[in-house]
C-alpha cells in the first residue's frame, strides 16, 4: 500500500516582507518578469545528492503520451539506497502551483522528503504535468490542447505512476504565474488603495508565523510552476461558490454534456473509506484552508473511525508554515512519522 502525503501548498509565488518578490522585480510602476534560475541537471543531481541522499530519476508516461518525472529517495544518509525495497512508500504530492522541489528547499533537518527518507521511508516525490521537469510530450507540443491536466485529474496521478500506463485526461492551456499576464493582473492588484504589495504572501496565505526568510528566498527563485488555466478557473469557481465542485462548464447544456446532470455534482467528501487513515493537520492563520473550511470537511468525516482519523489544530499557522516553517519539524512532521507508524 503507497502512503500518500497531501500538504496543500498553493502559492502565488509573491512578496514576502519588504521585498516584492524575486518571481517579479518592480521598475515604477511597471512590473516585469524575472525568470527563476536554470537548473540543468535533474532534482537528483542539482538538489538531492548533493546532500548525501541517494536518488533516482523516472520518467512515467502515460497512454496518452505525456512525460512525467518522479524522483525516488530510497533510503537516507546513513543508509544508503539498498534498504529502499523493504521501507514504507510515501509519496510527496505537491500543490498547485508548485512541483516536488517543494519538499527538498530547505535544510535536510527541516526539509519533509529529507526527514521522511532518514526516518526509514521509501520516499517518492511527484511532479505533475507542465512543471519543471514534466513537460514533455511524446507527441506534440507543449501547447497542445489534448495534452493538459484539470483539477480532476489530480487524483488519478497515483495510478498513472503505479500502473505507468493509464489513461490520464489533460487539457486545457498553460497558466504560467510567471507570464505577462498575471504580472498585468499584480500590476493593478497593487494599484489598489489598501492592498499591501509588499507582503502579499500574507494576503494570499495568511500571516504566517514561523517562516525563515533565507528559505522563502530560495523557495521564491524557484517556484512557482505552471499549471492548466483550467485548475485555476476551476478554484475560482469554488472559491466564488462556496461549494466543492467539479468543473462548471458555464451551461446546463455543456454540464449535461459532461455530467449528464445540469449542474457540476458535488465532491462527496463522505465517500472516503472510514478506516482509511487520515492525518489532518490546519492552521488558525491559514487564509486558503481556513478554519471553516476544515470545519467543513470534519462534518463530512464525522462517521469515519476514531483510531484512523488524526486532527491537529495549530492556531498560529497559516498556510506557507507548514512547508516552510523553521519549526514544522517538531510541530507537524514529528508527528505525521508517529502516526505512521501507528497504522
Amino acid at each position: 500500500m503507497i502512503r500518500l502525503v497531501f500538504l496543500a501548498t498553493f502559492y502565488m509565488g509573491l512578496a514576502y516582507g519588504s521585498r516584492r518578490s524575486d518571481l517579479f522585480m518592480t521598475h515604477g510602476a511597471d512590473m516585469v518578469h524575472e525568470p527563476s534560475p536554470p537548473l540543468l541537471l535533474g532534482t537528483c543531481e542539482s538538489l538531492v545528492a548533493p546532500n548525501g541522499y541517494p536518488c533516482k530519476e523516472y520518467q512515467v508516461t502515460t497512454e496518452d503520451g505525456y512525460i512525467l518525472s518522479m524522483q525516488n529517495i530510497p533510503g537516507g544518509r546513513s543508509v544508503g539506497g539498498s534498504e529502499g525495497g523493504r521501507r514504507q512508500p510515501v509519496l510527496l504530492q505537491h500543490g498547485i502551483l508548485m512541483d516536488g522541489m517543494t519538499w527538498l528547499l530547505d535544510n535536510p533537518d527541516q526539509s519533509l522528503g529529507y526527514i521522511l527518507a532518514d526516518s526509514g521511508f521509501d520516499v517518492w516525490i511527484a511532479n505533475t504535468r507542465g512543471t519543471r521537469w514534466s513537460i514533455k510530450h511524446q507527441f506534440t507540443g507543449l501547447g497542445h490542447g489534448t495534452n493538459w491536466w484539470s483539477m480532476n485529474s489530480l487524483p488519478l496521478l497515483g495510478l498513472c505512476i503505479v500502473k505507468q500506463g493509464r489513461k490520464c485526461i489533460m487539457h486545457i492551456p498553460e497558466f504560467n504565474p510567471k507570464g505577462k499576464v498575471v504580472a498585468d493582473f499584480l500590476n493593478k492588484l497593487c494599484s489598489k488603495h489598501g492592498i499591501d504589495c509588499y507582503d502579499l504572501m500574507s494576503l494570499f496565505t495568511g500571516k504566517n508565523c514561523c517562516l525563515n526568510s533565507s528559505t522563502v528566498d530560495l523557495f521564491l527563485k524557484y517556484e512557482p510552476q505552471p499549471t492548466s488555466t483550467k485548475n485555476m478557473v476551476h478554484l475560482a469557481q469554488m472559491v466564488r461558490k462556496g461549494v466543492l465542485t467539479k468543473f462548471d462548464y458555464g451551461s446546463p447544456e455543456a454540464n449535461t454534456v459532461h455530467y449528464s446532470q445540469l449542474k457540476p455534482p458535488l465532491y462527496n467528501m463522505s465517500n472516503i473509506p472510514s478506516n482509511l487513515p487520515l492525518f489532518l493537520s490546519y492552521g488558525g492563520q491559514d487564509a486558503l484552508s481556513d478554519v471553516k473550511d476544515i470545519q467543513l470537511l470534519l462534518d463530512n468525516l464525522k462517521f469515519h473511525d476514531a483510531d484512523k482519523l488524526t486532527v491537529q489544530f495549530l492556531k498560529d499557522f497559516a498556510h506557507a508554515d507548514f512547508v516552510m516553517g523553521v519549526n514544522a519539524k517538531i510541530i507537524v512532521y514529528n508527528p505525521i512519522i508517529a502516526f505512521f507508524n501507528s497504522q
